[in-house]
């Protein structure tokens, strides 16, 4: 353990002693310079560094598949093509475009029957003719990014329903026992689960809200997945315009094969998979300062560091206690009583709350618990949460910091900036929250966020620090153009004529 407070490094740097004007006093030692300052604090971020045994690279020994890879490829075809939407109106980039971080730039996304459903972004609106419409947007969660899907070894979703049980590091969730949605009580292995990614490929499609639609009657998860294998097929005759049969065939590099060995289930999630898996961004400055690189941060975002790996009770603010190891993020599971607003997943007395972890495990030591995000590219991925509350990344911060005047002072129309957001129960539901987390402080071995008192400067340390994390492709600093290599263009054989064309605002 580093021993000293952060605050005491600074100050040691900085004193200097007092004269009495006698000839013959010691004279004051001069104050130190910016860059002996710079050096100190290099010095102690290595230290911890080492000690929490960081290497930068969390992608390090995983599988990840290059964009250009033939089944990459047919894994963008699919990932853009309104054809695996129920109504043909939905894709799943909808909700997860690369230009818009792996998300959808909302608080809380608006699938099916949108106004435009080429429009991304701020402006997307659900159809007011739209089945359950009440003005504002009808999926009930925030929708996470897609960057990084290799990384993750334990769980997918905001409540972890996706779960690898054996959650071997570096797998990707690989082996034989991942519960899902599919599985049949809850604990037993889903058959079809081969990979976190894979096996998260296939639930988009089954959501009314997100891509199934509201027209195709009472199909359940299997159900449904046969019928858009069928319409991949040409054996619906939906499809004015059909090549998938080509695109399987390049995809999988097996030229003479059939659409009934080739367009299956098992094939058409793999490859839109594969795709997901391509979007691993973790080229960022942090990478190459613990790399070696003393000059890849500033004297400011060195500060941010120290505050983010250093303990409370030593004058840091202890980030690191959940986003932890190269991908910050212990992949469990905490109340941080993020502000509830939106429609809800059908929790609490009106319907309008979500429980979070707890909807999977029925434990009430987990209610209210959402997985904790990584925070590679944290700051191209809000808004922030698992109901979108926060669009800055600097008052989530303050809200981690002090959460119940985050609370107090909540306010949507101060923090959200996508229209008609539901937000009539949102301080209701929230103080559930808080006083959940308020009371799990008292119990030992339950972690919940501690109170921290940082200064101004130290926020915008912090969030300095927090910038470093974005992969130079994400930011689109040196190349404006590397990010286009995840969007199709004309070259790219559009299998159906269905594929969206995004609009943004």
């Amino acid at each position: 353990m580093l021993t000293g407070r952060l605050l005491t490094i600074s100050s040691l740097l900085l004193i200097s002693a007092c004269s009495d004007n006698d000839d013959n006093s010691t004279p004051a030692p001069a104050e130190p310079t910016q860059a002996e300052i710079e050096a100190q604090i290099t010095s102690v971020l290595r230290q911890q560094i080492a000690s929490l045994g960081l290497t930068g690279d969390p992608s390090t020994d995983r599988n990840i598949p290059s964009i250009d890879a033939p089944l990459a490829q047919l894994g963008m075809q699919l990932f853009y093509s309104k054809a695996l939407s129920g109504e043909m109106d939905t894709a799943c980039v909808s909700c997860h475009h690369p230009l818009l971080g792996g998300g959808d730039n909302l608080s809380l996304s608006i699938g099916v029957e949108a106004v435009d459903p080429d429009l991304l972004g701020l402006g997307r609106a659900h159809s007011s003719s739209g089945t359950h419409n009440d003005g504002g947007p009808t999926v009930p969660r925030n929708a996470p990014t897609t960057f990084n899907m290799a990384l993750w070894d334990r769980s997918i979703f905001h409540d972890g329903r996706l779960e690898s049980l054996e959650a071997t590091p570096t797998m990707n969730g690989a082996g034989d026992t991942i519960i899902s949605p599919d599985s049949a009580d809850g604990t037993t292995a889903d058959p079809h689960a081969t990979s976190l990614t894979a096996t998260q490929a296939r639930f988009p499609v089954t959501s009314a809200e997100e891509m199934k639609g509201h027209n195709l009657g009472n199909l359940d998860n299997a159900a449904i997945r046969q019928h858009l294998v069928a319409r991949l097929k040409g054996e619906t005759n939906e499809l004015d315009n059909n090549q998938w049969l080509a695109a399987f065939q390049t995809g999988y590099q097996q030229p003479d094969a059939d659409a009934a060995s080739l367009i299956t289930e098992a094939n058409l999630f793999n490859a839109i998979a594969e795709f997901e898996l391509s979007q691993t961004f973790v080229d960022t400055p942090w990478k190459a300062f613990v790399e070696g690189n003393d000059n890849a941060l500033d004297l400011t975002e060195k500060r941010g560091a120290q505050l983010f790996f250093t303990a409370v009770e030593d004058g840091g603010a202890n980030c690191v206690q959940c986003h932890s190891g190269d991908f910050f993020s212990d992949e469990l599971f905490h109340n941080i009583a993020m502000p509830q607003i939106g429609r809800g997943k059908g929790d609490g007395v009106n319907g309008s709350h979500d429980f979070g972890r707890f909807r999977i495990t029925q434990n009430v030591i987990d209610r209210f618990a959402f997985r904790t995000p990584s925070l590679i590219n944290v700051e191209f991925t809000g808004p922030y949460g698992h109901s979108g509350a926060f669009v800055s990344l600097t008052e989530v911060v303050k809200h981690h910091l002090d959460v119940q005047t985050s609370v107090a002072n909540y306010a949507v129309g101060g923090h959200v900036y996508q229209a008609n957001v539901q937000h009539n129960d949102t301080q209701t539901n929230t103080q559930a929250a808080l006083d959940k987390l308020l009371a799990d402080r008292n119990i030992e071995d339950q972690l919940g966020l501690q109170d921290v008192s940082l200064s101004v400067e130290q926020i915008t340390q912090l969030v300095a620090f927090l910038h470093t994390l974005s992969d130079r492709c994400v930011a689109q600093d040196n190349d404006p153009q590397c990010l286009s290599q995840w969007v199709p263009d004309e070259t790219l054989l559009d299998p159906d004529g269905l594929r969206l064309e995004a609009k943004f605002q």
